[in-house]
């Protein structure tokens, strides 16, 4: 199983990750907002950023969906699951994530 860092201590396994999105870009539409005001209504998103948070990421558990935001750009975090997938050898129980 690999898992992907999202910052203050919040790690998921990267095999259930729908998505990851701009938070600036994606935000924009009427949709997306209604979406994630729908999630949090629902008590499905967890903030993972001391401060505004630069992405969000769609998670699939178990056929129910949760949003994480993240500190972390979006680019920063596909950079680390394929960082992820390169070293698919790596043993999760000696795993240390990059701290920023």
């Amino acid at each position: 199983m690999k898992y992907l860092h999202l910052g203050r201590d919040t790690s998921i396994e990267v095999e259930k990750i729908v998505g990851v999105f701009d938070m600036d870009m994606t935000t924009v539409s009427k949709h997306t907002r209604a979406f994630l005001r729908l999630c949090e209504q629902e008590n499905r998103v967890v903030n993972v950023s001391h401060d505004l948070p630069k992405s969000y990421i769609l998670y699939d558990y178990d056929g129910e969906y949760s949003v994480y935001l993240s500190p972390l750009s979006p680019s920063t975090l596909l950079k680390r699951i394929n960082d992820n997938e390169e070293e698919s050898h790596t043993d999760i129980s000696t795993y240390q994530p990059e701290r920023i």
